[in-house]
This record gives structure tokens, sequence and C-alpha cells, in this order.
């Protein structure tokens, strides 16, 4: 019996956690007689938005697989697609143990797991601050001043690549969440906000002066999302907005000159209602088909069992810097960045955007600001753009609803 697992584990930075999966392969064959496990790496936005929702609609999804919470999740459900696990978690005695299941919680029922918990924030490079005279920065005007300083001593204030869309829009998504609330990204669905709002362009706006005022490392455009790692991590840069799921290679002194100078923290407050909130949450985990077999559903309770034991999520937390989805009774021999992390996590979260807005709203922001930082669009041009597409896109949801209403 052939068991297949899909995951997305296939960037040289993240080679610890796939002999991770290697090892839980071998763990599941041990435990389930004529079992084997084929491991399938897939990327990560290619399984998501491309392989997986194609094997979904065809009805032929892999056995366990790489699935994403929130709406990603519900609309599987759905159809019918992912194996509800809430009997499994029950009993193996597991339910208590994860602090949040929202994302692959749907009327109640528990049909996914997430593997990792993440935020994102701001990393930073404690000598450059000793170096400059200054500290955390706690508000808009502090964060100002280190960046102004940093630049004025020969260092990038933020590592940044931009070559990838979604990688311009994580910075953006805090900034516009700190100044117009959290309310602001499903108030564009509902149609009850407008990327127009002031308060929203009042985030779009501070981060153009980061932009203009030469903050965010030159040339990003042409750089790959790892680029803005190798900056930082060779202490060219005194910060960098990344999420949580970086931090593997930062504090593996292997790859990092730095790896015991690095700190994190929560971008600063601005003044506005969704300051004192982090980024984060429990999107990325695991799913598993709803047509497996009695047999292949044992080989999926021992993927359970291993994967989201005490000692995996410490060993995945340890070696990748990946923040636990479950609670952990015991941090010891942790990385000091892992515990400040851990620490941010107890913050009010706020989604990522593209977890909420629809895939064509998504895309439009991440062309926009990519002409944005190549200066060929303002930021008005921006969000009436954004405004105009977030309006089909709810039109088209209406349509399709209204269509489902019919049939």
């Amino acid at each position: 019996m052939t068991v297949s697992l899909r995951h997305t584990q296939v960037r040289d930075d993240v080679r610890l956690r796939l002999k991770m999966l290697e090892d839980i392969a071998q763990r599941m064959e041990a435990a389930v007689p004529g079992l084997r496990v084929e491991l399938e790496g897939v990327e990560d936005k290619v399984n998501r938005f491309e392989k997986l929702p194609a094997e979904m609609a065809a009805g032929n999804p892999p056995k366990i697989f790489d699935l994403f919470g929130g709406t990603d999740t519900a609309k599987y459900v759905k159809a019918g697609r992912l194996l509800e696990l809430t009997p499994i978690l029950n009993e193996l005695g597991l339910k208590d143990k994860f602090p949040n299941l929202q994302e692959f919680t749907v009327d109640g029922k528990i049909y996914g797991l997430p593997t990792a918990y993440f935020v994102e924030g701001v990393f930073y490079n404690k000598q450059i601050f000793k170096q400059l005279n200054v500290d955390v920065p706690r508000r808009w005007e502090d964060l100002m001043d280190v960046a102004a300083k940093a630049k004025a001593s020969g260092f990038v204030p933020f590592a940044f690549a931009s070559s990838d869309g979604w990688v311009a829009n994580m910075m953006l998504n805090t900034l516009w969440v700190r100044t117009a609330g959290d309310d602001s990204v499903p108030g564009f669905v509902r149609g009850t906000r407008r990327w127009t709002d002031p308060d929203v362009a009042d985030g779009f706006k501070r981060y153009d002066t980061l932009l203009k005022k030469g903050y965010l490392q030159e040339g990003s455009l042409g750089q790959k999302y790892a680029e803005q790692q190798y900056a930082f991590r060779e202490g060219r840069a005194a910060m960098m907005f990344d999420g949580s799921w970086a931090s593997a290679a930062l504090v593996d002194a292997g790859k990092t000159k730095i790896a015991e100078d690095i700190g994190f923290f929560s971008f600063p407050d601005v003044g506005g209602k969704g300051d004192g909130m982090i980024n984060g949450g429990y999107s990325n985990g695991y799913g598993f088909s709803a047509s497996l077999n009695e047999r292949e559903k044992k080989a999926a309770v021992e993927f359970i069992k291993i994967m989201y034991s005490e000692e995996m999520q410490k060993r995945q937390l340890k070696e990748s810097g990946i923040l636990p989805a479950m609670k952990l009774s015991d941090l010891s021999g942790v990385h000091p960045v892992i515990r400040e992390m851990i620490q941010a996590s107890e913050l009010r979260q706020f989604p990522a955007f593209d977890s909420i807005v629809q895939a064509k709203v998504r895309e439009t922001l991440e062309m926009c600001m990519q002409e944005l930082i190549g200066g060929r669009m303002t930021v008005e041009q921006v969000l009436d753009k954004m405004q105009k597409v977030q309006e089909d896109a709810n039109r088209d949801m209406k349509k399709l609803e209204h269509h489902h209403h019919h049939h």
C-alpha cells in the first residue's frame, strides 16, 4: 500500500524540514505493516494555487497534503474533499493541545491541522543598533529615526527584495492595518470599506515614504526573496521585515555571520486603529483526502501521532525556527529570537490580507506595488486601481452566489 504525502519543503533553506518529514515517513512505515510513504515536493505557491485546486476539482488529491487554512480549507470542505479529523483528535487526546484550530474548523468540525504558527515583524541586528546607539523602535517616529541613522552610517535600513510581489506586500499589509484597523480587509470584500479610504491610504503613504527616503534596499525589483535574507545575514542591513519562517536560516550559525546578534520586534505603532496587533496565524498545515480507505486512514493516524508530538514540534522549532502550532511544555535550549517571536505571538493577531481577498485582488496588489517601487505608479493610482479591481471581484462573487441560489 502506497500513501502519497505532498509537501512544500523544496527550497535549499528548508532541508532540515524535509529531513524531518523523511524521518516521519520512516516511522509511519515501521508502524503500519506493508506501508510505503511516497514523499512528493511541490513549490508552495504552485501547490496552493495550481496543483491542489486542479486535483481537488478532479477529485484525486494526494492522500496527505500541504493545506492552507481559511478560505482554501472551507472551499475543499464544501466540495466534500477533506477527511474530518475531530474523531481522530479525540481518540489521540490531541484536541486541546492546539491553541488555535480556527482556520481549519468548518461548522465546528476540524478538517486540517496547522504544522506551524507564523508571525510577521521586524528582525534586527543588535550589533548595528548598538553601534547606532538606538533602541527597539516603539513608534513610527522612532523607526524613521533608526532608519535615518542606519542609512547615514552606510547600512541598508531594511533588507528588501521585491521581485516576488508577495514580499513587497508583507510590511505594507501590516502598515495599512496599523493605520486602518484589521476590519479593513474583510471590509474591502464586503464593500463596507474602500482601498481609497484615507486611513488605508495613510498606510500606503508611509510605505511610500520608506521607499522615497531610500530606507528599502536599492534595486529590490531585480532581487529574489532569498536575497533580502542574505543581505541581512551578512550584516549589511539594520532591519528586515519578514515572517518567523525566515528564522531557520537566520539562527543557523553555519549560514549566518550574525546568528547571535539577531532580535525580533513587532512593527512599531503609528497612532492608528491597528496598533499593538501582529500579522500572525496558523495557516500552514496538513489535510487528508476524504476518500481514504481504512488502511490508509491508519497511516494518516500514525502521521498525526508522530508529527504532532511534543518531540517533533520541538525538533521542528529547534532545527528550523518554525514556531510550534501546539503548546510546548518546555522551551529550554531555544534561540532567544525564537522566544521573542513566541512572545510576540501573544499579541492580538490579524490574518494576512491574501487569506481574505479574492485572488485577482491579491495579484493586482502585487503588480501595482512593483509598479510603485519602480516609480511607474503613484499611491493614488495604486489605490484607485485596487478599488476598481476589488469592486469587479465583489461583483463576480455576488453573481456566483446568486447563481448558486438558483440551482
